[in-house]
């Protein structure tokens, strides 16, 4: 009888052991790395994961900055948790995955940093217990410092839980025996959330903002290589938006350009006194593009010296 409940035990044991490891395999990962690379030894340097919903949302909100943080060797990724493959007004399915896994690569390699695009259908993510253990996961295999990610109030149901999967992996990181077939990370990583517009049940709070003009212009160019998103519109497009004809096009792209543009503009200019919290007056003032972040009350919270060693710009 005592063999026997030790049996049991082991057994029960392996079982749980092997389902762990299991989860990754079965959960249909994509692996889309840029010519970046992916993990590297400790070097030192800073490990920072940005989070988005779909393949242009980490782009558009962690892009500047995680060129920045990229030109002093430190290591950044970018990972799409859905595929994005209903993300277009006249194409879906694979052949959209696929065309939005090759832009976001080009993007990557632009800014200097990694990427992955997770196989979940666009529109259909969930706060599964197999997505927690996966974005666990990711976050320990890159040996995050900094994680990155939209607030969880948002229009879209894939922004918010994908947001509510970072911050469910906030704790997880650091057990032990949740996903162990990957070690638990020795230090919690610093969680940031990027701005936003919305105000209910509360607004975005700038405890960071980053200046971003030195990178803007490539910044811009590598963002405007997402085509089906960026020209074309994604599914609130239509034919009419990116005509066929050369000209057209051509103004299509410089609109879309400024757009962006404007977007950083409008952050430095509403988090001017984040910028003069970090910069000082003058600086701040003469910034003109900017990206700026929120710190989430769950993970590891940074000193203010912390801060400036995260973001040592």
């Amino acid at each position: 009888m005592k063999f026997s409940a030790i049996t049991l035990v082991l057994a029960g044991v392996i079982g749980f052991v092997v389902g762990n490891m299991t989860d990754r395999q079965h959960s249909g990962v994509a692996l889309a790395q840029s010519a970046a690379g992916s993990q590297t030894p400790n070097d030192g340097k800073l490990r920072i994961i940005v989070f988005g919903a779909h393949p242009d949302d980490a782009e558009y909100r962690g892009a500047g900055v995680a060129m920045k943080w990229a030109k002093l060797g430190h290591h950044v990724k970018l990972v799409s948790a859905t595929n994005g493959d209903v993300g277009h007004w006249q194409m879906a399915g694979g052949p959209l995955a696929l065309r939005r896994k090759k832009e976001v690569l080009a993007v990557a390699q632009g800014l200097g940093v990694t990427t992955e695009v997770l196989d979940i259908h666009d529109g259909e993510i969930m706060p599964t217990l197999e997505n927690r253990r996966m974005f666990t996961r990711l976050i320990r295999e890159w040996s995050a410092d900094v994680v990155i990610v939209n607030r969880p109030n948002d229009y879209h149901p894939d922004h918010r839980y994908t947001s509510i999967l970072v911050q469910d992996s906030a704790y997880m990181v650091g057990v032990p025996f949740f996903a162990p077939d990957v070690p638990p990370l020795k230090r919690n990583p610093v969680f940031l959330y990027t701005s936003d517009r919305f105000q209910r049940p509360n607004p975005f709070r700038a405890d960071v903002a980053v200046g971003i003009d030195e990178v803007v212009e490539p910044t811009l160019d590598a963002l405007l290589l997402m085509e089906s998103q960026i020209h074309e519109g994604g599914a609130d497009g239509n034919a009419g938006l990116y005509p066929e004809d050369p000209a057209g096009r051509q103004r299509r792209r410089e609109e879309v350009r400024r757009n962006l543009a404007r977007r950083y503009a409008a952050q430095a200019d509403n988090y001017r006194d984040a910028l003069v919290k970090f910069y000082g007056p003058e600086k701040a003032r003469a910034i003109r593009y900017a990206q700026a972040f929120e710190i989430c009350e769950y993970g590891r919270q940074p000193s203010q010296n912390d801060l400036k060693q995260m973001f040592p710009f």
